[in-house]
């Protein structure tokens, strides 16, 4: 019998630095068990013994908390079906620093010139400190922040693989820390510890709008050095008052704008001992405000953001202009890397598109200020001015950008591919899901709605890697099921969510984007201004179905328990704005408000159904959202109903279920007629009503053929905009419609998943018509929203299915669903996804006599309900199975 496998801590492989006293720990079954009966875990100093349980994932580790800087090797046992199994393979967790008392460091800032440049011109700074060590080193950590983007350095050595850091966070209420394992670098006697400091999302220019000084007007820097030597003394080292600083050869650093090197300025050996510092100006010891708040200090969940992968560009274009334009052939999030000729200034200009004769755009990227409407800079543009000798690489790690395409300026020879490399950087999420079918358009498509998600998780999930970049609530709430199929996104999202949770205004509205700025304080602006940036439903949902889908994914009971205050703010927040507010088009119209009105969302600023096709995007601004927002508090009050008893608040659940009872009346009352008939008469209304439940069951089979007929009427096209398209084809499949669904997903005129991939894309489109007829660009090409269609491909053509309500015996795919529903021409579709369980896989294919066979494995510790096409169903244990529909499909 083989032994556990796959540990893990939290929702991290042997994490370092980890910020839980007590971490939750998880294990896969060996191969060939069919269910868990009693496991035992134990480290160095611990024993559980053996204990009668069937869960495997997520379990509370029951020994002693862990201290500050403690490492934790552990083993787990299991016994089951099989037997009794051998001891795992060794697993570890490391814990960081766990509180105020475990800093001596003090925050020191670098000197700022005077006056202060302006946002997107301010250089880097390089901070550094000589120490001497008197003993040999026998195990050392760095823990590292920044109020800024910081890269360390120990002996002229850059420290670690992570890049960013300390990443994007509602740096007022969490900063993370990083924890190095710096033994290696660090040598008996002379060394030196230094910093590379940049702006980056603490006062850079951020969003769409550009604005700079979000969460304060300095940079700063916090480091300490723990040194164990092989006596047993401990040498603990941090910043303070004798570190010194200068100004970096990066003359200008922002993620938005671009990095701008002189490289002429370079002083080298500067992080090394015997470097002589005698003309740099003391660093400043800062206290008060944020300062003196370490217990904001903590660790991330999610993995950290690094270069994950180097392209070779496809081409490099020469033009008349004697402009060169380089061609990865993939829109990427990251940078590049460029070797180096001698005396030259270089511009690079960073861009998802070519215009009309040839060169770089990014007209359709330039963001707008608020409240001039006057638009801004496109950015992206890196300026590097080389030394006086060739040789030695250009590689902007203080910025990012979203683009395909690199206009090189001031090159006096041509580039060569070998000259350039493409740098993808995002979180390093480890894959989980895979799927493949007969159709290559098909498989395209996901491809490109992988690559499009890839270029929005850079340590948050945002909207674009490019005009914003910021983390819009509606765009992760819609997206997170796919995402969660594709990559391990656990600790991702609840990174994200804790940023979201401590934004939460005291009224419980929520802002429209995590991390944000502006943080609680802004609740207190004119309402005008603030419309627009808070309180819209779907978006503010985000806070409870995002959660939700965790659940499903996952099985995370702690994260449901964790952000569900946020959600009964939330939730008590629409519901008040519903009681206490009416649209002004339904004022005038019925002037004495009906009593099913008290339960009606109609009022306040809605995105509503953004990017519908053929809808004028301003009119959203004064238009009737009701029927969207009220369907988003019937979703939510159901769901915090269904999680307050998950959690143990059979009270509350009860509430929030009449809640739910009440707004679903309201909601039937004012759209729904007796005949099925919704209004507003749209695609996205029917979409949605029929996938929340909202339509009674014995009038969706009339409202799913006003659907196919709208469809119909649109020329066989969708008409949904942002909120239903994830919903659309399986809501078709579910209500008896799968060919029109297939015929959808197939159709290849706009607007249409397939139009992109005809005109090339690699990424998903924020518009339908992202590159139009005539190959003109318009607004971001890298947003994956319209992408979270490859779930049908996953749940319905390939069939793999979590519970839609899972209880605690099936959540995290520990009971789930293979249902392929083969359609559209397809001979052949296979998905598998590595589950907190282990790895799912689903393979059918149409064979030559028209059979339809189909082929699973179930992984240890879970099953599944199998449905083939014919509608038999089976039920599956762990192992592989194989079907057949003998009448074929």
């Amino acid at each position: 019998m083989a032994a556990p496998h796959h540990l893990r801590v939290e929702h991290l492989d042997a994490p370092t630095g980890l910020h839980v006293r007590s971490p939750r720990l998880s294990w896969q079954l060996p191969s060939g068990a069919v269910r868990q009966i009693a496991y035992r875990v134990r480290t160095g100093a611990w024993d559980s013994g053996r204990i009668e349980a069937e869960h495997s994932v997520l379990v509370p580790f029951a020994g002693p908390a862990t201290h500050a800087g403690q490492r934790v090797e552990w083993q787990v046992k299991v016994w089951t079906d099989l037997g009794e199994s051998p001891w795992s393979e060794a697993s570890s967790w490391e814990a960081g620093l766990l509180g105020p008392g475990d800093w001596s460091a003090r925050w020191i800032e670098p000197r700022d010139a005077e006056p202060r440049p302006p946002a997107g011109d301010r250089p880097a700074h390089l901070l550094r400190r000589d120490f001497l060590l008197g003993a040999p080193v026998k195990r050392a950590r760095l823990y590292a922040t920044a109020h800024g983007i910081y890269e360390a350095f120990l002996n002229g050595v850059r420290v670690g693989d992570l890049e960013l850091t300390p990443g994007y966070t509602a740096y007022r209420d969490n900063l993370h820390v990083q924890t190095y394992d710096v033994t290696e670098l660090l040598d008996e006697g002379a060394n030196t510890v230094g910093a590379v400091l940049s702006d980056g999302w603490f006062r850079g220019r951020a969003g769409a709008m550009r604005i700079a000084d979000g969460f304060g007007e300095r940079t700063a820097l916090l480091f300490q050095l723990h040194a164990e030597h092989e006596d047993g003394t401990v040498t603990v080292l941090g910043t303070d008052d004798a570190w010194t600083t200068s100004t970096a050869e990066i003359i200008a650093a922002d993620l938005m704008d671009g990095q701008q090197s002189d490289l002429r300025r370079a002083q080298p050996g500067w992080s090394m001992p015997g470097f002589d510092a005698s003309l740099w100006a003391k660093a400043s010891v800062a206290s008060g405000g944020l300062y003196d708040d370490f217990a904001r200090l903590t660790a991330s969940p999610a993995p950290p953001v690094r270069r994950v992968e180097e392209l070779r560009p496809r081409s490099v274009a020469v033009l008349g202009s004697g402009h060169q334009v380089v061609d990865l052939g993939q829109n990427i999030n990251g940078w590049i890397r460029l070797a180096l000729p001698a005396a030259a200034e270089l511009s690079l200009t960073h861009g998802e598109a070519l215009d009309a004769d040839g060169d770089v755009t990014t007209d359709h990227l330039r963001g707008e200020d608020f409240q001039s409407g006057e638009p801004l800079p496109a950015g992206q543009v890196d300026r590097v001015v080389t030394g006086d000798r060739a040789g030695g690489v250009f590689e902007p790690r203080h910025t990012t950008h979203g683009f395909q395409y690199v206009r090189v300026e001031g090159a006096r020879a041509p580039l060569t591919p070998d000259d350039v490399t493409g740098v993808v950087v995002h979180t390093d999420l480890r894959r989980t899901g895979h799927f493949h079918c007969s159709d290559d358009r098909i498989n395209r498509l996901h491809e490109i709605a992988d690559w499009s998600f890839r270029g929005n998780a850079c340590d948050i999930p945002t909207d674009c890697p490019q005009r914003e970049r910021a983390g819009w609530t509606g765009d992760w709430m819609l997206y997170v099921p796919t995402a969660a199929f594709l990559y391990d996104v656990a600790g991702f999202s609840i990174k994200w969510l804790r940023d979201l949770a401590a934004d939460q205004w005291d009224d419980g509205c929520l802002t429209n984007f995590a991390p944000d700025p502006g943080g609680r304080a802004v609740q207190h602006l004119p309402a005008e201004i603030l419309e627009m940036f808070a309180g819209s439903s779907a978006w503010g949902d985000a806070s409870v179905i995002v959660p939700w889908e965790l659940w499903r994914s996952y099985g995370d009971l702690d994260a449901l328990a964790e952000f569900r205050p946020m959600m009964v703010r939330w939730v008590e927040f629409a519901a008040e704005r519903a009681r206490t507010r009416r649209h002004p088009g339904r004022a005038a119209s019925r002037p004495e408000a009906a009593p099913h009105e008290e339960f009606l969302w109609d009022a306040g600023f809605h995105w509503g159904e953004w990017t519908e096709p053929g809808v004028d995007e301003n009119a959203f601004r004064t238009a009737d959202h009701g029927a969207v927002a009220t369907a988003y508090l019937y979703r939510s009050a159901s769901l915090l109903s269904r999680i307050s008893a998950l959690t143990g608040h059979p009270e509350e659940a009860d509430r929030y279920a009449r809640l739910a009872e009440h707004v679903l009346a309201a909601w039937r009352t004012e759209f729904l007629a007796e005949d099925g008939a919704l209004t507003p008469n749209t695609q996205a209304t029917y979409v949605r009503a029929l996938a929340f439940g909202l339509v009674p069951r014995h009038l969706r089979a009339a409202a799913a053929e006003r659907l196919v007929g709208l469809i119909r009427d649109a020329g066989t096209h969708l008409g949904t905009g942002f909120l239903a398209t994830p919903y659309l084809l399986p809501v078709l499949a579910e209500t008896g419609h799968l060919d029109v669904a297939y015929e959808l997903l197939f159709q290849d005129t706009e607007p249409s998943w397939l139009t992109m991939v005809d005109r090339g894309a690699s990424t998903i489109w924020e518009h339908w018509n992202g590159i139009d007829e005539a190959g003109v660009a318009h607004a971001s090409l890298n947003h994956y929203s319209k992408g979270a269609v490859i779930s049908f491909l996953h749940n319905f053509v390939a069939g793999i299915r979590p519970p839609a309500d899972p209880d605690p015996e099936s959540a995290g795919y520990r009971r789930f669903e293979i249902a392929p529903v083969p359609g559209g021409g397809l001979t052949s579709a296979s998905a598998t996804l590595d589950s907190p369980y282990g790895t799912i896989a689903s393979a059918w294919r149409i064979e030559e006599n028209g059979a339809f066979t189909l082929t699973v494995t179930i992984p240890p510790g879970s099953e599944a309900d199998v449905r083939l096409p014919d509608g038999r169903s089976f039920r599956a244990t762990p192992g592989t199975h194989d079907y057949s529909c003998p009448t074929g499909v």
